[in-house]
């Protein structure tokens, strides 16, 4: 059977459809373009190791001044918040009846001690009377009890006046130690009584004056051993870490725990939502201390250790019962291979970066981080001295995949020598010998 003729067309179009897809199969795929990646490159620096808490600023020394006489006050000879010498006028108690009161002291002493004058005379007359038989000794005997009688009440006279002169030095009020008063809480017109529990004003010594923050246990051994040879290097920033003016609201970085309860929220809020209060607070330098007290017990609750910095405090930036972020200075760990915190990608498998290699081409790498410091991570295994970093880009990354990098070492972190914040991660290296 002959089949039928196919029309022109038909061929045409099967001859094209062939044609088609010869040539697909043919065609390669377009090569991959490469990600762009910012890196930087893996150097040895000088990293210090610090311990950083939350502290809070406790005074040196705390007075609550309190009336030790009955009166009325008269005189209040400072303002409210002024800073006060030792032994300055605080009150002054109506004087007049403690004036009176010594007075009557002071004349009572000046009877008696005429009547103990005389009375010792006639102990020595009578003295004489008993040898040449004109008085029984009997009433010698009862002449020297009575001397003894009125020299034992000059004594109370004496002990009296002394009573009514401190009564009368009383009246004024002084300062019985040097620092900044509190909130006033009598005035010129009230009566105060001698024992009372309520204090007239609270004076709080604030320079020097002390900040103290819990560090962990594990950490002692480290204070004993870089402390043993001199006082260790403490700085304290008011109100938590310094922020940038490119910070948001939030907790400082490498600080951990909670604020207390008192901490003023309201003034964090402001901070936040006003940049000038901000960049204010960046400014502000942290103030520098050093470490004079370690408990000498570890709580069992916490598994921390109680310290206390002594600060100067000459500019009273740091106030009463404020909440600071404190950092303890050990030591400097010289010659550390570090990179950029954001280099490292935590995965199942533990800390990891990618290397770029001459050919562009990335490889993940496991390494190991002994600790975070600033804006470094220290690392002990897993990379060499010049080695490239992937530093942003990794969620778009594979391995063998090629890479641009669109600023090498873009914004390259400095040592941190002197930054005020640290944070912990990985392991614990065995600190070198001081």
């Amino acid at each position: 059977m002959i089949p039928p003729r196919r029309s022109a067309p038909s061929l045409l179009a099967l001859a094209a459809a062939l044609a088609c897809g010869a040539c697909s199969k043919k065609a390669a795929k377009p090569p991959a373009s490469p990600v762009p990646v910012t890196a930087a490159a893996a150097h040895r620096a000088d990293v210090p190791y610090e311990i950083q808490a939350n502290g809070v600023v406790t005074p040196i020394s705390t007075s609550a001044v309190t009336a030790q006489v009955d009166g009325l006050i008269t005189r209040v000879a400072f303002r409210e918040g002024q800073d006060v010498d030792k032994g300055a006028l605080l009150f002054q108690i109506e004087p007049r009846p403690y004036v009176a009161a010594y007075q009557q002291a002071l004349a009572n002493l000046a009877r008696d001690k005429e009547t103990n004058a005389n009375a010792q005379a006639e102990v020595k007359r009578y003295a004489d009377l008993v040898k040449q038989d004109y008085v029984t000794r009997e009433q010698a005997d009862q002449q020297k009890a009575t001397a003894g009688s009125a020299a034992a009440t000059v004594q109370a006279d004496e002990a009296a006046v002394e009573n009514a002169k401190f009564n009368l030095d009383t009246t004024k009020m002084r300062a019985p130690i040097s620092g900044r008063t509190g909130g006033l809480l009598v005035r010129e017109g009230n009566v105060v009584h001698a024992g009372s529990t309520t204090p007239l004003v609270v004076i709080n010594q604030i320079s020097p004056i002390l900040v103290r923050f819990p560090i962990p246990s594990t950490d002692l051994p480290l204070i004993q051993h870089y402390g043993s040879s001199g006082q260790l290097a403490v700085t304290a920033v008011p109100g938590g870490a310094r922020q940038t003016a490119n910070d948001t609201a939030g907790g400082p970085p490498g600080v951990t725990g909670d604020a207390p309860a008192g901490s003023d929220s309201s003034a964090s809020a402001a901070q936040a939502s006003d940049p000038s209060a901000i960049q204010l607070l960046a400014m502000l330098p942290p103030s520098r201390g050093t470490l004079f007290f370690i408990d000498n017990s570890v709580d069992t609750l916490t598994g921390t250790v109680l310290l206390k910095a002594s600060f100067p405090n000459t500019e009273k930036t740091l106030w009463s019962g404020q909440f600071v972020a404190a950092t303890l200075h050990l030591f400097v760990e010289k010659n550390a291979l570090v990179i950029p915190t954001e280099a490292v990608v935590t995965g199942q498998q533990g800390a990891y970066v990618y290397v770029v290699d001459s050919a562009g081409t990335v490889q993940q790498r496991k390494i190991s981080v002994e600790r975070s410091q600033d804006s470094l991570a220290v690392v002990t295994a897993g990379l060499r001295d010049g080695e490239q970093v992937v530093r942003s880009g990794q969620s778009r990354l594979t391995a063998g995949a090629k890479v641009r990098i669109a600023s090498a070492n873009a914004g390259a972190v400095d040592t941190a020598a002197n930054a005020p914040h640290s944070a912990r991660a990985g392991g614990r290296k065995r600190p070198p010998s001081k």
